[in-house]
């Protein structure tokens, strides 16, 4: 049996959308399942051995028609009996059209059943604390009615040699091991998704006070402008705390160096997904236009904790659009003052240091 998944989107989609891979290498275990992907988030499915192959959707492919067209004959003449597409948008609607899949399954959508053999509901509410994110990739296993214990748990996989790598960048660095170690999830992937830098501060004032503990930031180099505004303005205090230089040198880099940490808090994103799939507790900051309901994945009020505008004043979303929501994203933000979170972050520290 072949089988093709398709998720083109970015790191936190890519990873959420492998428990795909997963279950369906539980239910098949000699089956080829293969899982196309952006180039750029290949890193987060290393060492999985669920998948058997990873085709890469480059940036040619986004570009150039001539360039689809090609990856989807080439697609094609692998002869998949399954192709389950997690993306549904149009550059996958072209290939799941030439797939010659026997079976194709998506999400049910105006306008696009008929390219599908299977059409499963898009659901709107979450049913557990999964999270719609989980729920949502899960439901596209269901008319297969596998015959085994889903798996809803996201997975990375780290090997020994990049776990000595991130010991050892720890030590060049003088980390004290014994203390309990926080990431900061400090940038979001755009400014509507990035927490306001000077309450950013505060929070990580929050997280300091009274604790010995060492404190990491995740960005970019990129981001640097941005990440040394916070850092100036904490505390003369939380200044010691952090180690500002300390960066993994690239994403694999990054998943063995949180892979040392306690725990993460901040800006929702592929960062907070990777921890999780590592196994680390999490406190999530929502941007006001995101819908927490899709992303609060595993929220269990102790080890997994997010907090949104929406949870302390629900009169500023009565009868907003997506849309809406978005074209006053920065000042929704500023009326989501670390105060109204505080005892909160205070009860998940607490629980989880």
């Amino acid at each position: 049996m072949k089988i093709i998944v398709i998720q083109q989107k970015m790191i936190g989609d890519v990873l959420v959308s492998s428990i795909i891979c997963n279950n369906l290498r539980k239910a098949y275990p000699n089956a080829q399942i293969d899982y196309l992907v952006y180039e750029s988030t290949k890193a987060v499915l290393e060492g999985n051995k669920n998948i058997s192959n990873i085709i890469s959707f480059t940036q040619e492919h986004r570009e150039s028609r001539k360039a689809l067209l090609q990856l989807a004959m080439k697609i094609r003449a692998e002869k998949y009996d399954i192709l389950i597409d997690a993306y549904s948008k149009l550059e996958s609607w072209i290939i799941t059209a030439l797939s010659g899949a026997k079976r194709k399954i998506s999400y049910k959508k105006p306008g696009r059943t008929i390219l599908y053999t299977d059409n499963v509901p898009f659901a709107a509410l979450p049913k557990s604390n999964l999270g719609l994110a989980i729920e949502r990739r899960l439901s596209l296993l269901e008319p297969l009615h596998l015959d085994i214990k889903i798996n809803p748990l996201p997975e990375l996989f780290v090997t020994e040699t990049e776990n000595k790598a991130a010991q050892e960048l720890l030590v060049q660095h003088h980390v004290n091991r014994d203390r309990k170690t926080v990431m900061i999830s400090l940038i979001g992937s755009e400014k509507l998704k990035t927490y306001p830098l000077e309450y950013m501060a505060k929070v990580i004032d929050t997280i300091a006070a009274n604790r010995d503990i060492t404190i990491l930031f995740n960005y970019f180099p990129k981001q640097i402008e941005d990440a040394t505004i916070v850092f100036n303005a904490t505390n003369k205090s939380t200044k010691k705390k952090i180690f500002f230089d300390l960066l993994a040198p690239d994403l694999r880099g990054y998943i063995a160096l949180m892979n040392q940490c306690d725990l993460i808090i901040g800006n929702d994103g592929g960062a907070i997904n990777m921890a999780k799939a590592l196994g680390k507790p999490s406190f999530i900051l929502f941007s006001p236009w995101i819908e927490k309901k899709i992303w609060a994945t595993f929220e269990d009020g102790f080890q997994h904790v997010s907090v949104h505008l929406q949870d302390f004043k629900q009169e500023l979303f009565t009868a907003k659009t997506e849309k809406e929501l978005k074209k006053d994203a920065l000042n929704l933000y500023e009326k989501f003052e670390p105060t109204l979170f505080e005892e909160k972050l205070n009860q998940f520290l607490n629980t989880n240091l």
